[in-house]
């Protein structure tokens, strides 16, 4: 194959690949719309979805600090280990909790209460160690996972 031959096909696979990219996007507004006309009947927004996302955040954020701690741990710093076991107990309460909200269990608000606590305990933890980047993100997400529990359980 021939130089010239070699870039025409090249060319001609670039704009098939971005034709095709096109009527994917066009195809995906197009069924937005439809959905939108819908009138939301396929669509139900959760009342927790603040809450979710917090819970999510918070999830990530303690693993995060999680990996962290354990690798400073591996290296003798044992200064690291309540912020470690808080950050455990911070992804183990907010996957319930994230859990519960999306699912919109009867039982949500008393999880929450337990959560609030685990979330002011891991908050204060990570401030003993927000010299750290990662527990200070930790310890930033449990503040706002708080908040979002105490919003629904009052």
């Amino acid at each position: 194959m021939e130089r010239r031959d070699f870039l025409k096909s090249a060319v001609a696979m670039a704009t098939l690949a971005a034709a095709g990219s096109a009527m994917a996007e066009e195809h995906k507004m197009d069924m937005d719309h439809e959905h939108m006309d819908m009138g939301g009947l396929h669509h139900h927004v959760n009342p927790n979805e603040k809450l979710i996302a917090a819970a999510a955040d918070c999830i990530a954020k303690a693993n995060i600090c999680l990996q962290h701690c354990l690798t400073l741990l591996g290296e003798g710093d044992k200064s690291m280990a309540a912020c470690a076991k808080s950050a455990s107990q911070i992804s183990a309460i907010c996957t319930a909790l994230e859990q519960f909200a999306a699912g919109q269990s009867k039982n949500l608000s008393q999880l929450a209460k337990v959560a609030m606590d685990v979330c002011k305990d891991c908050e204060e933890e990570c401030k003993k160690t927000d010299k750290h980047p990662e527990c200070k993100a930790c310890g930033e997400s449990c503040a706002a996972c708080h908040k979002e529990c105490k919003s629904l359980v009052g």
